[in-house]
């Protein structure tokens, strides 16, 4: 991923305080892993207290003062996937398959051309602005591990109108997947905290979003909530599982009254609907 380390590079910068033959000697740290081995999936893992953690060749966080690391695998994740977990006394490596996700086409008309393709210089410099201001919130990484909670889902008695990752023609145009799941809301339903978390981000009128909030679950581990009518946290604030921290709406690109539930981690696109039922992960 853009700004990731290489494992080269981050292994020649280690303390060599055992020297060559000592670091062939020493013990491999432990790993235990569980999680939904798919495209849009996760892992939930632990391993020696600050471990560096190496997905598929770059370093891309560090486990917890416990050991306890996340990781999640993209919607277009490959098919194979090598883990690698590094401590100054050695390494442990898992290699897993990634399964092939199973995603709709969805088309969408009658959306107004400004939510599509806007051109207007005005707008698109709001708009850069704007996500200036979001990529900031999603490089969120606090260190807390909400995300071993097991998560909930966000709002109650939703229908679910969009599976994650479908490809979406809008006013007849191709356009990128649809990177959420859609649940179907009267508007001014609360939103809740699905698991513990830092708000990394809380604003309302947004051109595509409408009100949207990002919830950190720790090591970057991010949901996001989109076309809220109303955000009732502020950035910096510790939420707890089942808090009530929005409103849904229908703003922004939205044809009805829906939340738009989103997952990240360190660039990934995941399916959040997977953690949901999961329980406490590993114990």
């Amino acid at each position: 991923m853009a700004g990731g380390l290489s494992r080269r590079a981050v292994l020649t910068a280690l303390p060599l305080t055992l020297g060559l033959s000592g670091l062939a000697r020493a013990a491999a740290p432990g790993l235990s892993l569980s999680g939904k081995f798919v495209q849009g999936g996760y892992a939930v893992g632990r391993t020696a207290p600050r471990a560096m953690i190496d997905l598929d060749g770059l370093v891309l966080t560090t486990a917890s003062a416990d050991g306890w690391f996340v990781i999640g695998f993209d919607r277009d994740a490959p098919p194979t996937s090598v883990l690698t977990v590094t401590t100054p006394d050695g390494s442990a490596v898992d290699e897993r398959a990634i399964a092939l996700g199973d995603f709709d086409i969805q088309r969408i008309d009658g959306l107004p051309p400004e939510q599509v393709s806007p051109t207007d210089p005005a707008l698109l410099e709001r708009l850069a602005a704007e996500n200036t201001r979001k990529v900031a919130g999603f490089a969120s990484q606090a260190d807390i591990e909400g995300f071993r909670e097991g998560f909930i889902l966000p709002v109650v008695g939703a229908r679910r109108s969009a599976r994650f990752g479908g490809q979406r023609i809008l006013n007849g145009e191709p356009r990128r997947p649809h990177y959420g799941v859609d649940l179907a809301v009267p508007v001014g339903t609360p939103v809740r905290s699905p698991a513990s978390a830092i708000v990394a981000f809380a604003e309302t009128g947004l051109h595509f979003e409408g009100g949207l909030l990002l919830l950190d679950h720790g090591q970057g581990l991010v949901t996001a909530y989109l076309h809220l009518s109303k955000t009732l946290v502020s950035p910096g604030t510790y939420v707890r599982r089942g808090d009530e921290v929005a409103l849904t709406g229908k703003e922004g690109r939205a044809t009805g009254p829906h939340l738009c539930w989103r997952m990240k981690w360190r660039g990934r696109n995941m399916d959040p609907s997977l953690l949901v039922g999961a329980g406490p992960l590993l114990g």
